[in-house]
């Protein structure tokens, strides 16, 4: 069964809607205006020189003082907190550590009793953190609902139920009657309300009230400030990390680069930085609200391979983005990157067939960035130069809740610390490497295509994807 777009292009009143839209992230947008603190210049010392200042950048510093709070600890943002992925994502919250259940357990499946408690208690202490630190970053534990648009999807929620309350999950199975009077979509025909471990949170607001805890605690934060190489000699001693003006002289160095160039070359076989974009509606009123429901504000997303993610914001809007994910050869980044008209034709053509009722409201953001993925679809982690350099990479999308963990590990690698953590497997193995260009590419190119052909032909995965889940390189979503 076809899905509602997929035989009709956009329209020219698709493209209508996001015709004026403001081509920014509505998160930073929104924030409070502040200037951006100072570079750094000259030449510093430091016990520990963290390079990126989104999640996992923020929560390491964070969790460094905590730790010891003697610890010199220097961040260096290449532009201003939150730039990138951390302030231009959905605001998703999860426990997961491994993108869901079914990959975490294709890829890890006797470490999944131990990764899903982990990723719970993880979970658990981002809420604490952020009530302990005062962070005002409109944080609300609704769970997230995974909708069936098609028949064969109302078989894998089923699947998902049983998954999750077998790792301990409160979830509840809803059929179409259900879903339609908790969210009033014609497109829906099931859901899976997962009520563990899910939330929803204005990502940069998390992000600036983390940078604000970090400085609280003596950190020092400087934006601005670009890592432009990093130099470690032989032995023991410190590690240099260079910036325009000046360099950091660090006895230890957390990379935190994200879908940024890594500092470390090795790196840049595993991580590729794949573009994802986004609309928000304008405010809804009142009638417009009462006639979609979503009375219990829940995060959702639907089941295709290309899936949307959508959720309502704390002033009344509706955040609508995923469904495309674009590489391009050699994977270049760069501000104009950050539109795509093709996507947002797209975005704004599957919201009208999702909520009828709201098709004519308007969108007043729009935006893109790249995402760190890898080929496991999950964080990984390494250290080099004697173990005085470590990293944490690739969360691929569901990077807001997993940064505090894959954070708290690097630091765990650089300090030297035996943990139940370090001794997974899951943090001593690393992805299957990307293949160079061209065949990069072309193997990114065919896989979206089959990805996007199983989606037109009842989830039934080609020779193609069949291949690469036999050679543990698959992903359903």
């Amino acid at each position: 069964m076809p899905r509602p777009w997929s035989d009709h292009p956009p329209t020219a009143a698709d493209r209508a809607r996001y015709a004026d839209a403001e081509p920014r992230p509505f998160w930073t947008a929104t924030l409070p205006p502040r200037d951006p603190l100072p570079p750094l210049e000259g030449v510093v010392e430091a016990d520990l020189c963290i390079v990126g200042g989104g999640f996992t950048g923020l929560w390491a510093a964070l969790a460094a003082r905590e730790r010891d709070p003697g610890r010199e600890v220097v961040l260096l943002e290449a532009e201003t907190v939150a730039f990138g992925a951390s302030g231009r994502n959905g605001g998703f919250v999860s426990s997961s550590l491994t993108h869901g259940v079914e990959n975490g357990l294709a890829r890890f499946g006797d470490e999944m009793e131990t990764l899903e408690r982990l990723g719970l208690a993880s979970f658990d202490g981002l809420v604490a953190d952020v009530e302990r630190h005062g962070i005002a970053c409109d944080l609300e534990r609704t769970g997230e609902i995974s909708v069936a648009l098609e028949p064969h999807e109302e078989a894998w929620l089923a699947e998902s139920a049983q998954l999750l309350r077998r790792f301990g999950h409160d979830v509840e199975l809803l059929d179409g009657e259900a879903i339609r009077a908790e969210v009033a979509s014609p497109t829906y025909r099931g859901g899976l309300w997962d009520r563990t471990g899910s939330a929803i949170v204005d990502p940069a607001k998390l992000a600036d009230g983390l940078r604000e805890a970090a400085q609280r605690l003596g950190v020092r934060v400087c934006e601005r400030t670009p890592a432009l190489g990093l130099e470690a000699a032989r032995g023991s001693g410190p590690v240099v990390v260079r910036v325009p003006g000046g360099a950091v002289r660090a006895r230890r160095v957390l990379l935190a680069t994200g879908a940024s160039p890594p500092l470390l070359r090795r790196v840049r076989a595993w991580v590729l930085p794949v573009y994802d974009y986004v609309l928000v509606t304008e405010p809804l009123t009142e009638a417009q609200w009462a006639a979609v429901g979503w009375r219990r504000r829940q995060g959702l997303a639907d089941m295709g391979n290309q899936f949307h993610y959508y959720r309502p914001t704390a002033d009344g809007r509706i955040l609508f983005g995923g469904y495309d994910a674009v590489y391009r050869f050699g994977g270049p980044m760069g501000p104009h990157l950050d539109e795509h008209e093709p996507t947002f034709a797209r975005l704004s053509q599957h919201f009208a067939a999702t909520f009828p009722q709201l098709a004519d409201v308007r969108f007043t953001h729009r935006w893109g960035g790249a995402i760190d993925t890898c080929s496991r679809f999950s964080v990984f982690f390494g250290t080099a130069h004697g173990g005085r350099v470590a990293y944490a990479l690739g969360y691929t999308g569901l990077g807001v809740g997993a940064t505090r963990w894959g954070a708290r590990v690097a630091l765990d690698l650089l300090d030297g610390r035996d943990t139940e953590a370090t001794r997974l497997r899951y943090v001593r193995r690393k992805p299957v490497p990307f293949p160079p260009e061209p065949l990069r590419t072309a193997v990114v190119q065919l896989t979206r295509n089959r990805l996007a052909a199983a989606d037109e032909r009842e989830g039934r995965r080609g020779l193609w994807l069949r291949t690469l889940d036999r050679l543990g390189l698959g992903f359903d979503s």
